[in-house]
């Protein structure tokens, strides 16, 4: 998870009796094994790209599975949740759009009084929705709610991204059925392959949520399950519009190759309406030979290649009268 261009940071936020305490750097490491043990505290440690030892560190006075810190610090992980020692590990990413998709990788481990969120410096959580005002009067209601109001608005910010995705494909349908051209294709190729990178992001949120609301979880209360719920409900809306844009993009693709194989048609149709002209033109040619031409350019009679020449060039144009009528040429 780590960035390598930006520097560790350690946050640490407790509510406790009602009064919100803030602690940054190595005074938030000195208080943490204390904030923790405390049986009305809610505690939140949010670590910005840690290095190994700040995660080790934060890993012991939290008492983390070694197998928790390791997913953590390997990163590249998938959207998933997993249970552990009663600590819930979810992993989730934040989408974001530069030149393509980027996916910025976010961990949550949810533990009894606590909340540890792990992430670069991509992604702020004091920049979300529900934390606007400040941590304090979310996390008074318990660190289960302060995931709740992090992962909502990591969700509800995919659906701008894909509506942004909706709009391209429209935009590039319309191109394929004006000019079905190389640039047009390859952009119908970059949005399948942003599709996919979405999809590989959002579509295990869905389990996540699935098994977070229907499993007997201690250290979530039930009152909070109908928020999370409500973020299940979200992502299944939004897969099922990733499902029809990627349905889309394909039927795209398919009609820029029904353009394609049109075109070509067109081509051949009008290649065949020359050539009959002039297989005609051939043709008559080959049957009077050339020995009037020769008569006639010489100074010679040569009448009957003149009536010959126009009998040929009025079926010509009768013929390319005829074809351009049919649209053939």
């Amino acid at each position: 998870m780590n960035a390598a261009a930006t520097p560790s940071a350690i946050r640490v936020v407790t509510v406790r009796d009602g009064e919100v305490a803030e602690l940054v750097g190595d005074a938030a490491f000195a208080a943490l094994p204390d904030l923790l043990h405390e049986a009305n505290a809610a505690t939140w440690v949010d670590l910005t790209s840690p290095t190994q030892e700040m995660a080790l560190k934060v890993g012991r006075a939290l008492e983390l599975h070694p197998l928790i810190v390791e997913d953590v610090l390997e990163g590249n992980q998938r959207a998933k949740i997993e249970t552990t020692d009663g600590l819930i590990h979810i992993v989730l990413f934040s989408l974001a759009y530069a030149d393509g998709v980027q996916a910025a990788e976010l961990d949550f481990v949810l533990g009894l009084g606590f909340l540890l969120t792990v992430h670069d410096a991509r992604w702020d959580p004091r920049a979300t929705n529900h934390l606007r005002s400040g941590p304090g009067p979310v996390l008074r209601h318990g660190p289960d709610h302060l995931l709740w109001a992090l992962a909502d608005d990591i969700v509800d910010g995919y659906f701008p991204f894909a509506d942004r995705l909706g709009d391209a494909i429209d935009d590039v349908q319309d191109e394929v059925i004006r000019t079905a051209n190389r640039e047009t294709v390859e952009r119908v190729f970059q949005l399948k392959r942003e599709l996919i990178e979405v999809r590989r992001a959002v579509s295990p949120v869905r389990e996540v949520f699935n098994q977070l609301t229907n499993r007997d979880i201690a250290i979530i209360d039930a009152e909070e399950l109908v928020y999370f719920r409500d973020i299940y409900d979200h992502i299944i809306r939004l897969t099922d519009e990733l499902d029809n844009y990627r349905e889309l993009a394909s039927t795209t693709l398919d009609v820029y190759l029904t353009q394609v194989n049109n075109n070509l048609s067109v081509i051949m149709k009008r290649l065949t309406g020359v050539t009959v002209i002039l297989a005609g033109i051939g043709a008559i040619a080959g049957i009077f030979g050339m020995s009037e031409a020769g008569a006639a350019l010489g100074g010679a009679e040569g009448g009957g290649f003149w009536i010959v020449t126009l009998i040929t060039v009025t079926l010509a144009a009768g013929a390319a009268v005829f074809l351009r009528r049919i649209d053939w040429i």
